[in-house]
């Protein structure tokens, strides 16, 4: 009898021991728990609070109960918020399939070409990552004085050589071509250097093997390269796209969201410049914050078709 009471202390002890939680691991990703809690779960659900109320930043308490009436309004047609708000929206998708092509194929080719052991290949990397390191208003600024009207540098070399410059600011599509430019030289660097880590993990017998084969360089590209660069590229396409519909800094700057149109809002204009002008022009912070709200929900719904739809393997 006292053998069994021994043996089920023992084993009680021990399943105490197995239940005995290790709090070091949690110990260490506390501070950023603490960081994603102050700066981004608490955002999220002020914004969340925010949205269902005519808000007034500046007077609180003055602020109205509207429940969903601020998501209504967006999607209500003749009301203040539906014109600018899609026509914002509209914009902005119209500059992810001006921008995101360009931001994947170009940085694709370079690393290609850089994807080398040529003496100063490293020089021509850098090159081409330095724009990356330069903040948006710095680019916006650099390229609005190139393509400004008056005294811009590319209008003044096309009045040399006789050419009639248009006005790259103020009119479509034009506007549009800076902003993509200044956009695609602004962050390609980025992309390159991702897709140039992966080019470098490729291994070389892959390459060795096809050619015994009698492969090409281009089926070599296609049936090697491009299959290998598969998990890389859906992550290069998901920013990209991600990147492009936080447009901001470069129309606000640049054109200052234009030309006007008729029916509201700019030629230019993003959503993210119409939620900047609803919350912080307007002062209707409620109204701004359902926009947040409708735009993060179209950019997960986005990602997740992206994924679903490059991730899928033959």
């Amino acid at each position: 009898m006292a053998t069994g009471v021994q043996q089920q202390s023992v084993a009680a002890r021990g399943a105490r021991r197995r239940r005995k939680v290790n709090w070091t691991p949690y110990l260490f990703i506390l501070p950023h728990l603490i960081l994603f809690i102050v700066f981004l779960g608490y955002p999220f659900f002020s914004g969340l609070y925010i949205s269902l109320f005519q808000y007034d930043i500046l007077r609180p308490a003055a602020s109205r109960f509207v429940g969903l009436g601020n998501y209504a309004n967006l999607f209500t047609p003749g009301t203040p918020q539906y014109q600018t708000f899609w026509n914002g929206l509209i914009n902005t998708i119209e500059f992810v399939v001006y921008s995101v092509p360009p931001l994947v194929v170009i940085p694709l080719l370079l690393a290609l070409l850089l994807n080398t052991r040529m003496r100063g290949v490293n020089l021509f990397r850098a090159i081409y990552f330095a724009p990356w390191a330069l903040s948006g208003a710095v680019v916006a600024l650099l390229w609005w004085w190139i393509f400004q009207s008056q005294g811009g540098l590319i209008n003044y070399y096309l009045a040399d050589l006789g050419m009639r410059p248009p006005r790259w600011l103020n009119t479509l599509p034009w506007a549009w071509v800076t902003i993509v430019v200044a956009t695609v030289w602004w962050t390609l660097g980025f992309n390159m250097v991702i897709i140039l880590a992966a080019l470098q993990d490729i291994p070389d017998y892959l390459y060795e093997a096809s050619a015994i084969d009698g492969a090409t360089g281009i089926q070599a590209f296609f049936r090697i390269t491009l299959p290998m660069l598969r998990p890389v590229m859906i992550f290069i396409i998901t920013t990209s796209i991600i990147a492009s519909f936080n447009l901001f800094i470069q129309p606000f700057i640049m054109t200052n969201g234009g030309p006007a149109q008729a029916g509201g809002g700019g030629g230019t204009e993003s959503v993210m410049m119409r939620i900047y002008n609803e919350g912080f022009v307007r002062n209707l912070q409620g109204s701004a914050a359902a926009m947040s709200f409708v735009v993060a929900s179209i950019m997960i719904a986005i990602s997740y078709i992206n994924f679903r739809v490059f991730g899928k393997r033959d």
